[in-house]
């Protein structure tokens, strides 16, 4: 039960470490006028850009990371 109550005061800066480590997030991008796909960390910053969508979903998940979509 302790650990419940510790979720529900849980702050803002430790909420937003949640599983920053675990995720990367995938997004649509234009390079050169031509859609690519950007990877990012949880924290924002862009690790790779890759040609086609499915292959940044493999690459994320080569690295033990859960890809997330954004739109």
């Amino acid at each position: 039960m302790k650990e419940v109550e510790h979720i529900r005061h849980i702050s803002a800066h430790e909420l937003a470490g949640l599983g920053v480590h675990d995720v990367a997030y995938i997004k649509p991008v234009l390079v050169n006028d031509v859609v690519a796909y950007a990877v990012h960390a949880a924290d924002g910053t862009q690790m790779a850009v890759l040609p086609e969508r499915n292959l940044a979903f493999a690459t994320v998940r080569q690295h033990d990371l859960e890809p997330l979509s954004v739109h």
